[in-house]
């Protein structure tokens, strides 16, 4: 019985592997495909004769490594600073004492329900009074502000860590900036690989702030790869767009890849105190 109950459980994952990938899957069987197939009927499932020509495109129609560059350098700037930035934040609400605390821990998070959507225009007129527009800055200015989800992370993190590891740096003359640097913070490396994660992809996968922000020359490859593949008709080159994101996604998956158990042993604590 346990065993047909387990072969049940894995034929589930399974389906639900297969359902998962499938658009990423079918994207990349497009990127290979010639554009007279995917226009076929009946549908071409494999492409007949698979080419790198689309990815050849993809790289050449515009300056993809160049926007590219732009987007590594946002995707670098925030990430780094905002899992700085909630880091800190998160270590002051875990083991800091101070009057209303709790309600400022509880305005933070109450932020999350709030859609982007409503904070686009005055960001965006904020952003114009203070001539910050064609700039990064304001990715600098984000960061610095922590992300809620992130803080939320951290200070349950920091919340679990034992209480004599701070005491014994207190007895030996450290202050709060020292003993977050030097004890708390290179411990929450889960925590730390975790919001690397999420904050690259949310950045690199953002297309509003970078089109709304930025001119031409100086935009993201996110929205250069949904407006540049065209032909000289205007019409969409929709097999040279599937090369050019599944390159898109390549920088994501290695991140991930990289700091993946982090990121699992951070999901599987973070509801812990």
């Amino acid at each position: 019985m346990v065993l047909a109950r387990r072969k049940v459980v894995y034929l589930l994952l399974a389906a639900g592997l297969v359902l998962f990938l499938s658009p990423f899957g079918w994207l990349v069987i497009t990127a290979f495909k010639a554009p007279s197939e995917l226009r076929a009927v009946p549908v071409h499932w494999w492409p007949h004769h698979p080419s790198l020509d689309n990815f050849r495109q993809a790289l050449t129609l515009f300056d993809y490594l160049g926007y590219a560059r732009n987007s590594l350098t946002i995707a670098g700037l925030y990430s780094t600073l905002v899992t700085l930035a909630s880091a800190w934040a998160g270590y002051g609400f875990a083991r800091l004492q101070a009057p209303g605390k709790r309600v400022v821990f509880g305005l933070v998070l109450s932020t999350m329900m709030t859609p982007q959507i409503i904070t686009l225009i005055p960001t965006y007129l904020l952003f114009a009074k203070a001539d910050l527009i064609n700039s990064y800055v304001p990715w600098v200015l984000w960061g610095l502000a922590g992300a809620p989800y992130l803080i939320f992370l951290f200070r349950q993190f920091f919340s679990t860590m034992p209480k004599e590891l701070e005491e014994a740096a207190i007895v030996d003359g450290c202050g709060q900036i020292r003993i977050f640097w030097r004890i708390f913070l290179p411990q929450s490396w889960p925590v730390i690989a975790t919001s690397l994660i999420l904050s690259f992809s949310w950045s690199w996968g953002d297309y509003i702030a970078p089109a709304l922000l930025l001119d031409d020359d100086r935009t993201t490859l996110s929205v250069k790869i949904a407006t540049g593949y065209v032909n000289e008709h205007g019409t969409g080159l929709y097999t040279v767009v599937a090369a050019g994101s599944v390159m898109y996604i390549v920088p994501v998956l290695l991140l991930f890849l990289i700091l993946q158990r982090g990121f699992i042993t951070s999901a599987s604590t973070s509801g812990l105190k």
